[in-house]
């Protein structure tokens, strides 16, 4: 597996290199929302077979930059973002069988209504077209937008992080690796190779090639592609994630989501932060969860009422909410 990065291209000013890139990109996506299911299912399913073949050659290219990212002062969370574990690695090529399973979107009619003419109308769900992807350490993305593309239909450009290059340029060699196998365009997913930030001014401002940007990172970056994009922007902002419990649920599931939603990874923005309990539930479930939370060091800022309830489960660590929190 070689992540060299190409010379001809770089040697490019970046403004030349990008638009070669959109030039691509466009080409592709006409025969990307023409390609059938099977082809994209196998594209699909080799990116599995390769991710896991290529797991130890990952892991090492992943360290080279979680080495770099550490001795360059990045916050411990970024870093945890960052590394690619033997967990992390299988959950991308699992993902990828997930997706593949997945019912093709492609060409699905909806909200058909009989007009009185006797004309049936409704909605066809059609790819996009081109989309950028601008995110911040979790190489792991460039297999989620990748694998969300080629299902979709789509061609994507991805730009992430100065920090994950190596890792990131490892990834995307699979998945043309992938594409190629699979009879499709390996122009169909592009990474960015280039950590110049300019890249990031030009990707946001081709809407000849580009149509639509989802960008995943801080809240510095979304104001940034929010005020200076001329393409159309799919965003989030703050975390604050919240998770509801209603009064009619079957408690040991809301646990096992709750519990998942929570601690499966804490440092991304879509970890819950915020657990808001119908009253009917709360004496059921609260000592449930709480027993979890306790066991893996959660500390968990309650009202009075919840306060009142989680303060008689061994070993939470149970304090007073505040405005702030």
């Amino acid at each position: 597996m070689n992540t060299a990065t190409s010379s001809s291209a770089l040697d490019l000013p970046v403004d030349q290199y990008m638009t070669a890139v959109g030039q691509a990109a466009r080409v592709a996506a006409t025969t990307m929302a023409a390609a059938s299911t099977a082809a994209k299912n196998n594209a699909l399913l080799a990116l599995a077979a390769q991710i896991r073949t290529h797991a130890g050659e990952l892991k090492a290219r992943n360290e080279a930059d979680v080495m770099a990212a550490e001795r360059h002062g990045l916050a411990a969370p970024m870093v945890d973002r960052l590394r690619l574990t033997d967990k992390v690695i299988e959950t991308m090529a699992e993902s990828c069988e997930q997706v593949a399973a997945l019912p093709d979107p492609t060409g699905e009619i909806t909200h058909v209504r009989r007009r009185p003419t006797g004309i049936s109308v409704g909605q066809m769900r059609v790819p996009i077209g081109v989309f950028g992807m601008i995110y911040e350490s979790r190489p792991n993305v460039t297999i989620e937008a990748a694998s969300l593309a080629i299902k979709s239909g789509n061609a994507c450009v991805l730009r992430g992080g100065s920090e994950a290059i190596h890792s990131n340029l490892a990834l995307w060699k699979l998945v043309q690796a992938a594409l190629t196998q699979a009879g499709l365009p390996a122009t169909a997913v592009q990474l960015v190779q280039t950590t110049d930030r300019a890249a990031v001014g030009q990707l946001i401002t081709m809407p000849q090639y580009v149509d639509v940007i989802i960008p995943r990172g801080g809240k510095g970056l979304i104001e940034r592609i929010t005020a200076e994009a001329r393409v159309p922007v799919i965003k989030h902002l703050d975390g604050n994630c919240h998770t509801y419990v209603d009064s009619e649920v079957d408690l040991d599931l809301a646990v096992k989501v709750t519990d998942n939603a929570k601690t499966q990874k804490y440092s991304p923005c879509n970890a819950t932060e915020s657990l808001l309990v119908h009253v009917k539930q709360a004496e059921s479930f609260l000592p449930k969860i709480g027993a979890v939370f306790a066991a893996k060091g959660v500390e968990m800022r309650c009202d009075l009422r919840a306060k009142s309830v989680l303060g008689k489960v061994d070993g939470a660590k149970v304090v007073d909410a505040t405005e702030q929190d």
